[in-house]
């Protein structure tokens, strides 16, 4: 049921919805690299975050905007994003526009 009305919806709703759960994910996955979320001073800190990079990444309902998290220490980019590259999310092309 879900299925059916995703196929339904317009591509700029699956791409907002695509959008918006990526950014969270990386943002999610930075924290734990942080030893804190965002924003918040612990003691238990053990990086702190230096703004985004801009990514674009292809999908078969169109381009999609990325905020990649940058880290003063390190490097971060998401292992999922990188298992991605070469395909598309949803299986339907063998190239991507991903561009890092």
């Amino acid at each position: 049921m879900v299925g059916e009305n995703l196929e339904q919806a317009s591509p700029d709703l699956l791409r907002a919805m695509m959008e918006t759960f990526a950014n969270a994910l990386m943002s999610a996955e930075a924290d734990a690299v942080c030893g804190t979320p965002y924003g918040v001073s612990s003691p238990g800190r053990t990086n702190r975050r230096s703004g985004y990079r801009d990514r674009e990444w292809a999908t078969r309902a169109g381009t999609v905007e990325l905020a990649v998290p940058k880290l003063r220490a390190g490097s971060y980019y998401p292992d999922w994003l990188l298992e991605w590259h070469g395909r598309m999310v949803d299986g339907a092309a063998t190239e991507t526009d991903v561009r890092v």
